[in-house]
């Protein structure tokens, strides 16, 4: 993904914003100050180069007189925040009634601190623009809600021993989310599984996925690598992917022992 990727949808909405702000007889820089904005920020969501926040958007809305046009908008917008290949599955994952993870390259975006997720999206090739990780970081960190949803969705984790030593960002970045880590596993709808390296048999080998059962819906399963992604909705191909994720499950440390594990991994940095 291109790191000044702008989606046709934010393009459109830019140009909204600049119609209304022409009509209302304002320039970038006054439009900036009536709703907290630079005038290179307007600049860039009249471009489509940055999202504003749904706040921005409401005010904007009162501001140039749109009607409700913008604020129509807000739900796209928020999608919009997500790389491409993502926004789907992001859709399914924030009205999910129970999701699964496995992870083998990195910690997953649920359990991310803002400085490991910074780190993450600063190793991309190509290099995304700074804009870009400021927007990448926010949506992740705002996909966390999901553990403080109504009803409380069941949210699980197995994560590769290797994963939890991987210092990206630095080491100081690494013990932060190890702590977040250690936090998010208290939680009474969360459990954390770490999966040792040194298992000789790990049902896990075919890589990451992710499970996910919409409220009111069927299971799906979620496939991910290199800015490419699958939503699988075949249900044999689902049941193999959940049993699997059986299996890994029952070769991983419990939740208990993985906490003691995490702990020990803290105290040697």
């Amino acid at each position: 993904m291109a790191g000044t990727e702008r989606s046709p949808f934010l393009r459109g909405f830019g140009r909204q914003v600049k119609l209304f702000r022409e009509q209302a007889g304002l320039t970038q820089a006054e439009l900036g100050a009536l709703v907290g904005y630079s005038a290179d920020q307007v600049a860039s969501v009249e471009c489509g180069r940055r999202i504003p926040k749904p706040e921005l958007v409401d005010k904007a809305d009162e501001v140039l007189g749109a009607g409700g046009v913008l604020g129509a908008m807000k739900e796209e917008l928020a999608h919009a925040r997500y790389p491409a290949f993502f926004r789907d599955a992001a859709r399914l994952e924030a009205v999910a009634a129970e999701v699964q993870i496995y992870a083998h390259l990195a910690v997953p975006g649920l359990l991310q601190t803002e400085d490991y997720a910074r780190a993450i999206f600063g190793m991309d090739r190509p290099q995304l623009d700074e804009d870009v990780i400021v927007q990448r970081v926010a949506a992740r960190l705002a996909r966390q809600e999901i553990f403080d949803a109504r009803p409380m969705p069941i949210v699980g984790f197995v994560i590769e021993e290797v994963v939890l030593r991987r210092p990206f960002g630095g080491v100081d970045v690494l013990r932060g989310q190890l702590e977040q880590l250690l936090l998010t596993g208290q939680r009474r709808n969360v459990e954390i599984q770490v999966m040792p390296t040194a298992r000789e048999d790990n049902a896990g080998v075919d890589g990451p996925f992710t499970l996910m059962v919409p409220r009111g819906g069927e299971q799906v399963a979620y496939l991910e690598g290199q800015g490419r992604s699958a939503l699988v909705t075949d249900r044999d191909e689902v049941h193999a992917i959940a049993a699997r994720y059986g299996i890994i499950r029952a070769q991983a440390l419990t939740p208990r022992e993985s906490s003691i594990f995490i702990e020990k991994l803290l105290g040697e940095l």
